[in-house]
């Protein structure tokens, strides 16, 4: 299902903007590790069909939304460069991933709820993932 911002008002594009594209980077990143990494196949594909579940249509809104040379918060926190291993790395991308779905069910209750049901959908798959992702890769090391 594609997302679409006909519903959404204007001063929410930005907001919208900014948490599909952090809930894709998330997506992007453990899929990436379990690919390359790790080579699971199986997650890999999982979470290939759920990051193309976050399809932005139209693009245009958002992107004239977009204004990352002023985002308060552009610079890095302390806390965000805090990696230790891959599986810092891991956890960190399902919480943004999983932050980031929450928004956006949130944000898409007011216009339409379908939407909202998707991106709550997509959050309880990385719940799911990240369950597996985590406990198997642990008991494997």
């Amino acid at each position: 299902m594609a997302v679409t911002n006909n519903f959404l008002p204007p001063e929410l594009l930005r907001v919208v903007d900014a948490n599909l594209n952090r809930l894709k980077e998330g997506i992007r990143v453990i899929e990436d590790i379990a690919r390359y990494v790790h080579n699971d196949k199986e997650l890999s594909t999982s979470l290939k069909n759920l990051r193309h579940q976050c399809r932005i249509e139209p693009l245009e809104p958002l992107l004239a939304s977009r204004d990352s040379v002023n985002d308060v918060l552009r610079p890095s926190m302390q806390s965000e460069m805090n990696r230790t291993d891959l599986r810092s790395i891991l956890i960190a991308n399902y919480k943004r991933g999983q932050e980031s779905s929450r928004v956006l069910e949130e944000l898409y209750k007011i216009v339409d709820p379908a939407l909202s049901e998707q991106f709550k959908h997509i959050r309880y798959e990385l719940y799911t993932l990240e369950k597996k992702n985590l406990l198997d890769s642990n008991e494997s090391h």
